[in-house]
């Protein structure tokens, strides 16, 4: 069942594309490349915050361990979940499909090198982390629960349109209904959509499990949880979130061991690749210095979120009468999201020599990794340039691939070769018809789906890449069952990050309502295309860091005054 058929599929990219070109395009032009004025904020936002603060990120990474232990926390403070809960809520929605799909993403599309600036993006971001939560435990507000009170109904409201509001005045407020608004899409999206989408890409692809089943499926296992409020959601993510990083991380430091004597090889390509990237698999537009930091800065902060002010959210939450201490404990997100598990995502597919290699693959002609290309003059490529009305196919090959042709790509990367049969020993010699979805060969037989060597792209390739590094047939399975529960915690996060947004804009009736529909829109994000559904996702990240980082920036003081105070007073020593 193809609820979103080629057509459909078509248009939904060149708006996407076009809305990308707005957000993660345009910026300030060196030479021959841009960059984006988001990637500017971004990173210009954690230099400023790392300096003004003192390195925050490396004075109190130590600290920030010991608060998350629960070694100082007082269950008796105001607030709906503990430190570990608040964390664990918070690292589910980071350490998720980020750390799977995103990083092969970035790694498809801007290199080995793409992590480099994933971690330069992590380091930064621990302080913004720092900032954006601390600031979020300073201006939350704290109501008293009632008898009869729904379960979904928490007692705290906090987060980035609240700090905007109380902290920089009234005449502010617009700038927090902004934020509170596309917190509320982008939860949708990013934070929703895009798990569902990975789950079904991953299922179909392994299962041949129909897209609306597992869509289905997983909604419900998402509503069931999320309809219990925050006190639930913190008790289910505090046992996946360890339980799914354990298995993860268990599974990649086997393949390591395994391949231990490329970890430093690869290591060094990863950091001469960050400045001087190559063409990769996805072909001669990618070797470019500033594409390759692009989407390491893109999947750097769709991984650990710091700046978009999600986590706030979840740490304003937790119950502290000191907002430096969530701070603290919240800074760890981007070290253990980002430098750690993502690093050890990278060096699995690398080591394994999974991310620039074709793999046998069934070439559905009317699903959504089917795009089409056309090479330039200057050897790169222009994307969703439209279907052609046919491609003519000679003994596999396709037919006239000059500058200027459209090609069919399959994860952006055009195909060289098709065949009729899984085991690519008869050649495809006929028409293509991509906007019918169907191959017609010279007998008129007709095909709904050819093969041939392809690249893989999001878990797809770090399944391929745990297939490989572990012996026998089932290191896959560990990419699956982790995406499966990376996905499902993530959604279960995010459906508070955007319900608090709700509560917000319209008051507490419009919390269960909006409950319902992310439920329905985690659904709708399991059937639409794969580039669509992160493409998405990424648009509104990028907006949405936008008015918090406005706003972090404005409080920094507040922030520089909370964290001496706090280290003056050491009133984690008063409580032991």
């Amino acid at each position: 069942m193809n609820i979103v058929g080629p057509c459909m599929a078509e248009l939904l990219r060149q708006i996407v594309s076009q809305l990308e070109e707005w957000v993660w395009v345009s910026g300030i032009r060196i030479g021959d490349e841009t960059i984006p004025f988001v990637v500017i904020l971004l990173l210009g936002a954690g230099i400023f915050f790392t300096i003004r603060l003192g390195l925050i990120q490396v004075r109190a990474l130590a600290h920030g361990f010991a608060v998350v232990s629960g070694r100082y926390s007082d269950p008796e403070d105001e607030g709906d979940v503990s430190h570990f809960q608040a964390l664990s809520t918070a690292l589910s929605a980071t350490v998720g499909i980020g750390n799977v799909a995103g990083v092969a993403i970035a790694i498809h599309w801007g290199g080995p090198g793409a992590l480099f600036w994933m971690w330069i993006t992590a380091f930064l971001g621990m302080a913004t982390k720092f900032s954006e939560v601390t600031l979020a435990q300073a201006y939350r507000v704290v109501e008293e629960r009632k008898p009869g009170d729904p379960p979904w109904k928490g007692t705290v409201a906090g987060g980035p349109m609240h700090y905007i509001e109380k902290g920089l005045g009234k005449y502010w407020k617009i700038l927090a209904i902004f934020f509170a608004a596309l917190m509320a899409v982008t939860a949708f999206l990013g934070g929703n959509g895009v798990q569902a989408n990975t789950v079904a890409d991953v299922m179909r692809d392994e299962f041949a499990v129909p897209i609306w089943a597992s869509g289905l499926v997983t909604a419900t296992v998402v509503a069931l949880v999320i309809i219990g409020g925050i006190s639930r959601i913190g008790k289910v993510t505090g046992i996946l979130a360890p339980a799914m990083a354990a298995v993860y991380v268990g599974g990649a430091l086997v393949i390591l061991g395994i391949h231990w004597d490329q970890i430093l090889p690869s290591l060094g390509l990863i950091v001469t690749e960050a400045f001087n990237p190559s063409a990769g698999v996805a072909g001669a537009g990618m070797g470019a210095f500033l594409v390759t930091m692009m989407w390491g800065v893109r999947r750097g902060l769709y991984s650990n979120e710091a700046g978009q002010g999600s986590a706030p959210i979840a740490h304003a939450a937790a119950r502290t009468d000191e907002p430096v201490s969530e701070g603290v404990g919240a800074l760890l997100e981007p070290f253990i999201d980002t430098i750690v598990i993502c690093t050890m995502t990278a060096l699995v597919i690398i080591v394994t020599s999974s991310w620039d290699d074709r793999f046998p693959t069934e070439l559905t002609l009317s699903g959504g990794h089917v795009s089409f290309l056309a090479e330039r003059e200057d050897g790169r490529f222009d994307f969703f340039v439209g279907s052609p009305d046919s491609i003519l196919v000679e003994e596999a090959a396709p037919v006239d691939t000059g500058p200027g042709v459209r090609r069919m790509a399959w994860h952006e990367v055009a195909i060289d070769s098709f065949f009729v049969d899984e085991a690519q020993t008869r050649p495809f010699s006929g028409v293509i018809y991509p906007g019918e979805g169907r191959a017609v060969d010279g007998d008129g037989v007709e095909y709904a789906s050819l093969f041939g060597p392809a690249p893989q792209n999001g878990a797809p390739l770090t399944m391929m890449a745990f297939r490989r590094g572990l012996p026998g047939d089932w290191g896959h399975y560990i990419v699956i069952l982790t995406v499966l529960l990376f996905a499902i915690s993530s959604a279960i996060a995010w459906s508070y990050y955007g319900d608090r947004s709700a509560h917000y804009l319209f008051g507490e009736r419009s919390v269960l309502p909006y409950k319902l529909a992310f439920v329905l829109a985690h659904f709708l994000g399991a059937v639409v295309p794969l580039t669509v559904a992160w493409t998405l996702g990424d648009v509104f990240l990028g907006l949405i860091i936008i008015p918090n980082l406005i706003a972090v920036v404005a409080l920094t003081p507040k922030v520089r005054e909370l964290a001496d105070s706090y280290f003056e007073r050491k009133p984690w020593l008063e409580d032991k």
